[in-house]
This record gives structure tokens, sequence and C-alpha cells, in this order.
């Protein structure tokens, strides 16, 4: 893991990691300092010290490396185990996590990444069921891509991968200048390297909770920063998906108006919004039982009303370069 100023998130994640069902001897866990400006050091240190064996480690990064790459870089230079396991400091695995994860890799030795499933937890904001559908869409597309063989997008919070084919394919060294993008830029790297060595791991045990953005301008700031990575693709299955996907939402938007000039066109735009609708729900479906929500479906609806002007606000947005992270100016 990565932190920064996570020290009131950490201890969640600590008990966490201890209630683990796979025994404490088959993994490590290091959590790499970004500088921070609390007592995120400090109550690691605490924490390892009082472990009952060395399984926790503080890796600090040393004056002039910053950001979330480069401290994820630190930690899998110190690893001594074949496989990486990644979440968030402010993330919840279930018990089961590690467990699902060692589990898929027993059956299937030859991997070298894994994704898995994300699941938001209500930020206290009006539009936490509408966030939460679209996050669990998020998953949904990016677990049919990489089934389908064409990987667009995955999540940092939840994901595996192989130490020596992070090494192999150079980590995040030709695109550590770009502040996201941790997780996306080296599945498809890998995925390039081991077209069949990339796999979805769709089991309820393996989900990770992430705490929803709490305000708008929270919730702006976290999806200009996944925005800003879009032109830094090196494969064109995650432009042509961004592409459709927004330009269907904006067909859908403006054929709203166009019934409304000419009534004529209504049963056609009707059947337009049926067919996206049907189609969400079908993709939808599995993905919320997976992550025990099937109550978000009934937000599909207001999602699809909001998605054409948010979609293409963020992506403008996402286009200008500069953001705040963390406390810090990202250009």
């Amino acid at each position: 893991m990565a932190a920064r100023n996570e020290a009131a998130s950490l201890p969640h994640l600590l008990h966490a990691l201890r209630t683990q069902h796979l025994p404490a001897a088959c993994f490590e866990v290091l959590i790499a300092d970004d500088h921070s400006t609390d007592d995120t050091a400090a109550l690691v240190t605490a924490a390892a010290a009082a472990a009952p064996r060395a399984i926790l480690r503080l890796v600090r990064l040393p004056p002039g490396l910053t950001g979330k790459k480069a401290a994820l870089a630190a930690a899998v230079a110190q690893a001594r185990a074949p496989w990486v396991v990644c979440t968030d400091a402010d993330c919840r695995p279930g018990p089961g996590w590690l467990r699902a994860y060692a589990d898929l890799l027993a059956r299937q030795p030859d991997l070298h990444f894994v994704s898995g499933p994300v699941r938001l937890t209500p930020g206290g904001a009006w539009f936490d069921g509408v966030l939460g559908l679209e996050f669990a869409g998020l998953v949904g597309v990016g677990a049919a891509c990489i089934a389908r063989g064409r990987p667009t997008m995955c999540n940092g919070a939840n994901l595996a991968f192989r130490r020596s084919t992070f090494h192999e394919v150079g980590g995040y060294a030709d695109n550590l200048g770009l502040a996201s993008g941790d997780d996306e830029f080296l599945l498809h790297k890998m995925h390039q390297r081991y077209p069949a060595g990339v796999r979805f791991l769709a089991e309820a045990r393996a989900v990770v909770d992430t705490p929803a953005p709490a305000t708008l301008r929270t919730l702006l700031r976290q999806r200009v920063r996944w925005a800003s990575k879009w032109p830094h693709y090196r494969t064109s299955a995650p432009q042509q998906l961004a592409l459709l996907v927004l330009g269907a939402n904006v067909s859908l938007a403006l054929g709203l108006g166009l019934a409304l000039a000419w009534p004529a066109l209504g049963p056609w735009v009707a059947a337009a919004w049926a067919l996206k609708l049907g189609a969400d729900a079908w993709l939808l479906w599995p993905v919320l039982a997976l992550l025990q929500r099937p109550r978000w479906l009934g937000w599909l609806l207001p999602l699809q009303v909001l998605y054409a002007p948010y979609a293409l606000a963020v992506g403008l947005a996402g286009q200008r370069g500069g953001y705040r992270w963390k406390g810090r100016q990202v250009r």
C-alpha cells in the first residue's frame, strides 16, 4: 500500500489484514509512506513493533521521490514474496480477500496479473446510490474486457501481479511522471507481454470496500484524475471504449432534445433508451450480485440522465492537465 496522510484510515486497514483467513506466515505487509505530514509513519512503526513477527514493514520514500507510483515501486523493491497484492490505505478488504487470491493462483499458476472487484461504501452524499451503480459498471466493464482479451480498466484498490513480471515490463518507469494510472498502465503492459496471463477474480470474498467521495467537489477531482491518463494509453482498446461510452450517452441526451423538437422521433428515441437501459441492466445485474448490492439497480435511470453532462465535464477537465490530489498540485 502507498499511504500519504492516512493516519485516520490505516488502523481499520491493519485490523482487516490481521483478520485475514490466510495464515500470517504466508504474507507480509509493506506500507510505503509518501512523505506524510500526519502520524502515518509513526502509526505504522508502532504497529510493526507490536506485531508478533516481522510481517509489517514501513517503507519511507527518500527525498525527491513523491507520488503513488514511486511509493508502490519502493515497496515492490523490498518485497520478498513472488506475488504482490495491492490495495489503498483507506480500503477495507474482507477476511477472505488474500485467501481468494491464493486459491486462484494455486489453480492457475501461469497467471501474471489479477484484477479484483471493488465496492463503494456510502460517503454520506446525496449521490451515493448513483455513484455506487456507476462504479459497479466500471467493475463490470473492466471484467468483461479482460474476459474478451482486450483489457481496458482495473482498480488499484484491488489487484495483484507477479513481482518478476513487474520488473520484466519495467514497472512504472515509462509513466512515472503521471500521477494516475498505476493500475491500468501496468495491466496493459503485462497483457501485451502475456496475453493469456490476465484474469478477473469474480469472487465475493475478494471484494474490497473503498469509501465513496463525500462531496461533489471530491468526486470531480477523483474523476478528473482518472480522466487525465486517457491521452497516454498505448493500446487502442481503452480509448475506443471511452469514445463509445461517451458517444452513446451523449447521443441519448441529444435524442431527448430532438424528440421534443420533432415529436415524430419520440418512439425511436424511446426505443434507443429502452435498448440502452436494458443492456446496462443485463451487464450490471451479475456485477451487483457479486458486490451484494442488487438494490443499486434502482438508480439506473437517474444515472443515465446525469451521465452525459457529467462525462463531458470530467473528460474536458481531464484534458486540461492539472488538479489537486492529496494536498499536492499535480500536472
